[in-house]
């Protein structure tokens, strides 16, 4: 049996790659020494597995759907969220307002305020992002949450709001100006992308939403989501060129095998754990393993390269089997 100092030394050296995968450095780092802030820490990451393998918590997402080139592009997409001005529209002061003169009053300040928006341009302007929670969320609190997620990751940046809520799941259109108060600029990559979905999970966990921000390859999803303009498209039949509904690709094989690797280190060292607890939920993790798309799928695939090479044999089984009766008539 393995000791709690060491459960909770694995617990927070593989956990950190699965959950916080920016913080990851280039040399891989020893073992921790047990100390306070290791054992909270590993109680940290111990709490993210129960709620990612065990309770099976929904996942936020958030995506940035498209933005606008030009003050022609923007405006089209504040008509689309609001519906033309019959949704409020709040805005990065808190104020909400309806109605197509609001919807062009606003129009105008962003075409005007600060740097001079151009009708069409050729660099983004603006980006559009969606924050969203699975059906049955109430809608009032994901709004809360979006509003405590733009204060605080996109300050010093205007920026509009629309709730829909008339739509399966709950989900929020966020659309900030790239240029910022101060004249610098937004460019969020991936790892903006995690920290603003673990930014907002944790807004709901505070409003006693249960919700979790573990990426895709923690998971062991394989699934390709299309982005909200290819969505908008192909209902209207104007898609030329769709993609897969699977990922692939070196990159997208790297970071699953990475976070299995990781996974198998936490079960295996919850496994020879001395607590009860600790064990159970590496029976969680195996059984959450082998529900994964992407295990299933690798498991599928040894099969098929399996059945290959029996197929392939094949031949030369048959090929000794006509050659045995001669031995045993030269015998």
């Amino acid at each position: 049996m393995s000791t709690g100092q060491t459960v909770d030394g694995v617990l927070v050296q593989w956990g950190e790659r699965l959950f916080y995968p920016s913080n990851r450095t280039g040399k891989p780092q020893p073992t921790p020494r047990l100390d306070t802030m290791v054992r909270r820490k590993a109680a940290v990451i111990r709490g993210r597995i129960v709620a990612t393998v065990t309770r099976r918590a929904p996942q936020v997402m958030v995506n940035v759907t498209g933005g606008g080139r030009g003050m022609a592009a923007i405006a089209a997409h504040l008509r689309y969220i609001s519906k033309n001005g019959r949704l409020p529209i709040e805005d990065d002061r808190g104020v909400a307002r309806d109605g197509k003169g609001s919807l062009k009053d606003l129009t105008d300040q962003w075409r005007h305020g600060g740097a001079l928006i151009p009708e069409e341009g050729h660099r983004r302007e603006a980006f559009n992002i969606m924050l969203s929670m699975p059906r049955g969320t109430d809608a009032k609190i994901v709004q809360c949450a979006a509003r405590e997620v733009a204060t605080a990751e996109l300050a010093g940046h205007r920026y509009v709001m629309v709730l829909h809520d008339h739509q399966a799941n709950p989900h929020l259109h966020l659309s900030v100006r790239a240029t910022g108060r101060d004249g610098s600029r937004l460019n969020p990559r991936k790892a903006d992308l995690h920290r603003w979905r673990e930014t907002f999970a944790e807004k709901l966990r505070g409003y006693g939403i249960e919700a979790e921000a573990a990426r895709q390859a923690t998971r062991g999803e394989t699934r390709r989501f299309d982005t909200l303009w290819r969505v908008k498209v192909k209902d209207e039949g104007r898609l030329l060129v769709g993609k897969p509904p699977v990922k692939s690709g070196a990159a997208h094989f790297k970071s699953r095998n990475g976070a299995f690797e990781a996974w198998s280190h936490i079960m295996n060292a919850l496994t020879h754990s001395d607590r009860p607890d600790d064990q159970a939920l590496a029976d969680d993790i195996r059984r959450f393993g082998r529900e994964s798309p992407f295990l299933r799928d690798a498991i599928r695939r040894r099969e098929r390269e399996h059945q290959v090479r029996e197929t392939a044999r094949e031949p030369q089984r048959s090929t000794l089997q006509r050659t045995r009766p001669d031995i045993e008539m030269e015998r």
